[in-house]
């Protein structure tokens, strides 16, 4: 596993469509089916990386807050499930059945959402508002597998409360960290 920080690209950039596989409904699902929403967070996650595992529970409970609210979730994986099993498409099924995701658990099998995202690690968080404008990437909250500290998405929560009551998230964001996503060889 390589501890790898989120690139924090540039605030203000634009959301880019995509159209991927959802292993939950067996629907396609592309980024222009939420252009109605205030905002949507776009997570790039995966199935074996204890990242991720650390903070499921806290994903779930934050989808199942603001999904009422009209804000969308869109969980993405891009590893290659060649080389890591655990994250193929009946795996990711079963983990969305057993935590019961509320959002779309969408397969980047040829791994170019990942790339023109510029996401590189998971979990990878981006957050868009209804312009389909980045207005935050980075971190759920501080919580870290070792550091005994609870997972409560703070970090996104702020944002997300921001852009509920018309104002920007604040720039000074932190980087995601986690397992470097798995590129195909």
């Amino acid at each position: 596993m390589a501890l790898t920080p989120s690139t924090m690209i540039d605030l203000g950039t634009l959301a880019q469509d995509f159209t991927l596989h959802d292993v939950i409904s067996g629907n396609n699902v592309s980024l222009s089916d939420f252009k109605s929403k205030p905002a949507i967070v776009i997570m790039f996650i995966c199935n074996h990386c204890p990242y991720v595992k650390h903070i499921n529970e806290e994903l779930v409970r934050l989808a199942n807050t603001y999904i009422p609210k009209r804000i969308a979730f869109v969980a993405i994986n891009s590893n290659d499930f060649t080389t890591y099993p655990e994250d193929s498409p009946g795996n990711m099924l079963k983990v969305s059945t057993e935590l019961k995701y509320p959002f779309p658990y969408l397969v980047d099998e040829n791994q170019d959402v990942a790339k023109t995202y510029d996401a590189v690690c998971t979990p990878d968080f981006f957050i868009y508002d209804a312009d389909m404008t980045l207005v935050y990437r980075g971190q759920l909250d501080d919580s870290r597998p070792s550091n005994h500290i609870p997972a409560d998405g703070k970090d996104i929560r702020a944002a997300l409360d921001a852009i509920l009551s018309g104002q920007k998230p604040s720039p000074r964001q932190r980087p995601s960290i986690g397992c470097d996503i798995k590129w195909k060889k």
